[in-house]
């Protein structure tokens, strides 16, 4: 077993102690998903096991990995906690805790309103958990700690990776952008560089265990080097990713505009194994509103971005983020994220209604949008976003595609006979299956036949299939599993690719 993947071997049934169970509920962007990945490994390593699917909070410690963006999600979170209450109160030794962003915000507040629950932990102490776990049951009361900075980067913890074949990733934490409408920056902190040696050897690592695809972290990828000063660490870490024997794919999210230089347009273009493939947030397509939410950037400056990027990369893929309804946001205002869309053509955009975040500078702003004002304009970009989406996957039509085979990504597969990957710029696309095994991880030589707004189909027979070592260890990681559930009774874990596309507001996302 791996270093990075430390899961308990296989536990006999008939044991009078059987090992202890756990559940993680992950809400919020990828750095939350990537967290959660690190703490089922904490957990795992200190001997406990996962859950079956669909336990629903059946489980001896429930971790709730929360996320502060939403207006909403201190409710969202003490509904939940509410609904695990009586069934606490009839298990004896089960225990609760929270963590992410809104621990990190609220803190004694949680265990004030919820006082069932056991732990709470913040966005820079994960590897605590299990201390705190034993702590609260030791000493038989609630355990609150809220580190201020980072004591560990996610990725030095050991993790329980939710794909065999994909994997995060983390090269910075924290944000120095001010964005009036993001509460991230105050509760992730300031921007921490990791070094690039640590990120090279985790990927070397990782792909020595079969990972094939990686996908570099951060709330705002582009600006690592801001620590050390070097305005091109980032183009010279994607080169460096090109150099590592067996890595097939590299992605990365997300993005700032006001950070991407024509250096790291240079390495995406140059360097054979990074996917043309390129997550970029916008926000919103009017000068006014970007300096009201103080993105540093105006639509000129984005639109001459996508313009160098397809230069350079004339099948890249281009996807964004965009806010509806920002306090002030005019109709003329509006217009203009409906040009800069048209004229940005993103093959997929992530459109958000503005939502008041809790502790934000926008959230007290004057001009507030009226809900209906705000789901008209919602629904006009929707409308032409979708029609945009479905034209530029019209030009897909015709090509000939190699497709990382994935898991879990075509909800129809099973009755249309399909299997389902992604492309190299991510597209998500339905295939014929062959006659041949086919394993996740491995890769498939397909033509498209159609498009749809959201995915694309190749209705004939598979061109060529390439057995992968990514392959070999999903099949030899859905083994174990499978030899694990024998003794346990739990049941396979869901397996695949890390979600392709952040949805997220400048390097947070929307839960």
């Amino acid at each position: 077993m791996s270093s990075s993947d430390p899961r308990p071997s296989a536990v006999d049934d008939r044991s009078p102690n059987p090992p202890k169970t756990y559940e993680v509920r992950t809400y919020g962007c990828q750095m939350n998903v990537h967290d959660s990945e690190r703490l089922s490994g904490l957990l795992e390593g200190a001997g406990y096991v996962r859950a079956p699917e669909g336990s629903d909070g059946d489980a001896d410690v429930v971790v709730f990995n929360t996320c502060a963006v939403r207006e909403n999600a201190d409710n969202r979170l003490y509904g939940n906690l509410g609904r695990l209450a009586p069934r606490k109160a009839s298990r004896p030794g089960m225990q609760i805790a929270v963590g992410g962003c809104l621990a990190q915000k609220d803190r004694d507040t949680i265990v004030k309103k919820a006082p069932w629950v056991d732990v709470v932990f913040g966005t820079h102490n994960i590897g605590k958990l299990p201390v705190l776990l034993e702590r609260a049951r030791v000493q038989e009361e609630a355990q609150v700690e809220i580190a201020e900075s980072l004591e560990a980067f996610p990725s030095t913890l050991p993790t329980r990776r939710e794909s065999a074949y994909a994997a995060w990733v983390s090269i910075s934490v924290g944000c120095n952008n001010t964005c009036t409408f993001c509460i991230v920056p105050a509760l992730r902190g300031k921007e921490k560089d990791r070094r690039t040696g640590d990120i090279l050897a985790e990927i070397e690592a990782l792909v020595g265990e079969g990972v094939s695809e990686i996908t570099l972290l951060g709330q705002n990828v582009n600006a690592y080097g801001s620590d050390i000063g070097d305005r091109e660490a980032f183009s010279k870490l994607l080169r460096a990713c090109g150099r590592i024997e067996g890595l097939e794919r590299v992605r990365f999210t997300s993005p700032h505009p006001r950070d991407f230089t024509d250096d790291v347009i240079a390495a995406m273009a140059e360097t054979p194994n990074v996917m043309p493939q390129l997550h970029m947030p916008m926000q919103s397509g009017s000068d006014t509103v970007l300096k009201a939410m103080r993105r540093s950037y105006r639509q000129e400056r984005f639109l001459g971005i996508i313009d160098k990027v397809r230069a350079a990369i004339p099948h890249a893929a281009i996807t964004t983020d965009i806010i509806v309804g920002f306090p002030g946001e005019t109709e003329e205002d509006f217009e203009q994220t409906m040009h800069a869309v048209r004229e940005a053509r993103f093959s997929q955009a992530f459109t958000f209604q503005y939502s008041k975040r809790p502790g934000t500078p926008a959230a007290t702003m004057e001009n507030q949008i009226p809900k209906e004002v705000v789901q008209a304009r919602y629904e006009r970009l929707v409308a032409l976003q979708e029609e945009i989406s479905w034209e530029e996957n019209k030009k897909q039509v015709g090509r000939t595609l190699e497709l990382m085979v994935a898991e879990g990504e075509g909800r129809k597969d099973g009755a249309t006979h399909r299997l389902s990957g992604r492309a190299p710029d991510n597209r998500l696309v339905h295939f014929t299956k062959p006659d041949e095994e086919v394993r996740p991880g491995d890769v498939v030589t397909v033509e498209i036949t159609y498009a749809a707004p959201h995915h694309l189909l190749a209705e004939g027979a598979v061109q060529s299939v390439r057995r992968t070592r990514a392959g070999d260890a999903w099949e030899k990681r859905t083994q174990e599993t499978r030899d694990k559930a024998q003794g346990v009774m739990l049941g396979l874990p869901k397996i695949g690719v890390p979600e392709p596309l952040p949805a997220a507001t400048g390097g947070c996302a929307v839960d």
